[in-house]
């Protein structure tokens, strides 16, 4: 059985807050969260965003889908 069409794919979820601070050139921030998480693609063609929690803001924050 070829493993080449399978409908879980990972993806990286980068916390879109952080991303902000860093683009300000803030020096609070001292890095970006990341987390490694599965989607299905034929369920969710679209980019994921959820909602994780941020060490670096430490607080819940909006991470979103970012290419590899």
């Amino acid at each position: 059985m070829a493993k080449g069409k399978d409908a879980r794919v990972p993806v990286i979820l980068e916390c879109s807050n952080c991303l902000r601070n860093e683009l300000n050139l803030n020096k609070e921030s001292r890095g970006i969260s990341r987390y490694i998480t599965q989607k299905n693609r034929h369920n969710t063609p679209s980019r994921l965003e959820l909602r994780k929690f941020c060490p670096y803001c430490s607080k819940h924050t909006i991470h979103g889908e970012i290419k590899k």
